[in-house]
């Protein structure tokens, strides 16, 4: 499954002005982007281009830069899904910079009513812009994740070093650009650990009297390329190199999913259906998809074999009956039937003998007589198609119900209740 990991510009500072302004795309906005082999985990590209130019992929993950996300932590409320984000502003209003209909927000993975979460926000109009104008461009963006959130309980804080970007500001025109160099005084420090997530400018005191002393132990340390030999001076110590693409890649593969509520992706059948399709075909699940075709090969062979030996067992009852029936009845030409072919010359032979059958008048009459009332005239008797029918205007309902208690271990089946019973021989014998 190939990914097209692209990173939303951010917003822009005008000349002049402190605040961060939210550009509308156009055209010509440019995104940085990372294109993954089919294995989801290998780059085969990377860049920066128009959406227009962006490759295809199976799947697109767009990523979110450190300063447009704010986290939140909070206990996750216990609310229906379609009042959930009411209840998270409503939790959030006295922490939000903006009025909370200005920002998107979004649950952690994996939160659950009562226990502790995060809450990420966002510009809403900025990352609601970019979605639309990438959708015009045919690009259907599956999940939007941050470049950097909190660690799990436990897990190592990160801190990372990045070289500042040349920005261009919204007097200057034209897009922001992510990939330009520079020095580690022009640059921004992000730290990410279990308390949150936090990034300052390295420039300025402010951020060296931010600057970790002494840095926690064990954290992983990181800085982009161009700002490594300068991180490891001031750090002290050795620093992983990682380039803007790794990190984004890194940031497509952390779990998180800001599309959420009113931005959540449409048809979600049809999309979780589409993701696990993708995941399956992806090379970390050969072995289960390996299994699954043994499994269902397996299971082909054993119907197979069981169907031939059920086969072969109803071949070979056939042929031993058609032999029964040509031995006992050698006058028999044709068989067509050989169980009812069978019956019928038995039937054949007991009469010629003069012996009665279980459905002849004569037993029916001994065993209704056996089971009937005591002092209970009958007024009329009926035999027709081996059926035995008792017309007695004195037989009520219960004394019907001891008839067929009685009969019914014989193989007989009393049918009727007031006034009139029908004796006949069960198809299916005693039981």
């Amino acid at each position: 499954m190939s990914l097209l990991i692209l990173q939303l510009p951010p917003r822009v500072r005008p000349a002049g002005q402190d605040r961060l302004v939210a550009a509308l795309p156009d055209g010509s906005t440019e995104y940085p982007f990372v294109l993954t082999g089919s294995d989801g985990s290998s780059i085969v590209a990377d860049g920066e281009c128009a959406a227009a130019l962006l490759p295809q992929a199976t799947s697109v993950v767009a990523v979110l830069g450190e300063l447009e996300l704010a986290f939140h932590p909070l206990t996750c409320p216990k609310a229906p899904a379609a009042r959930l984000r009411a209840a998270l502003a409503g939790l959030l209003e006295e922490r939000l910079l903006d009025e909370p209909e200005a920002l998107h927000l979004a649950l952690a993975p994996e939160s659950r009513a009562g226990n502790a979460t995060w809450v990420a926000a966002c510009d809403r109009g900025w990352l609601e812009a970019h979605l639309q104008a990438l959708e015009r461009q045919g690009i259907a963006v599956d999940r939007v994740a941050p470049i950097a959130c909190p660690t799990a309980p436990g897990e190592r804080g990160q801190l990372h070093v990045q070289a500042q970007a040349q920005r261009r500001t919204a007097s200057e025109g034209g897009s922001s650009s992510l990939m330009g160099a520079g020095d580690l005084d022009e640059g921004w420090i992000t730290f990410c650990h279990e308390g949150g997530v936090a990034t300052w400018p390295l420039s300025g005191s402010a951020g060296t009297a931010l600057w970790p002393q002494p840095l926690p132990e064990g954290w992983r340390l990181s800085a982009s390329p161009s700002s490594a030999e300068a991180a490891q001076r001031r750090l002290g110590q050795t620093v992983q190199i990682r380039t803007q693409a790794e990190r984004l890649l890194a940031a497509a593969q952390n779990g998180w999913n800001l599309r959420q509520f009113d931005l959540a992706t449409r048809h979600r059948g049809v999309t979780w259906l589409r993701e696990a399709w993708l995941r399956l075909r992806s090379p970390q699940w050969r072995p289960i998809r390996w299994g699954l075709a043994a499994l269902a090969l397996v299971q082909v062979v054993g119907l197979n074999a069981w169907a031939w030996r059920q086969q072969q067992d109803l071949r070979q009852r056939r042929d031993e009956m058609l032999s029964l029936l040509r031995s006992a009845h050698p006058q028999v030409r044709a068989v067509l039937d050989a169980p009812v072919q069978m019956r019928r010359e038995t039937e054949l032979l007991r009469a010629g003998a003069g012996r009665s059958g279980p459905t002849d008048l004569e037993p029916m009459l001994r065993s209704a007589a056996a089971a009937w009332p005591e002092n209970l005239p009958v007024q009329a008797i009926r035999y027709e198609n081996q059926q035995l029918s008792l017309a007695a205007p004195g037989l009520g309902a219960p004394q019907a119900d001891a008839l067929r208690q009685r009969l019914a271990p014989a193989g007989w089946q009393v049918e009727g209740s007031d006034g009139r019973i029908t004796l006949k021989r069960r198809e299916s014998g005693p039981k």
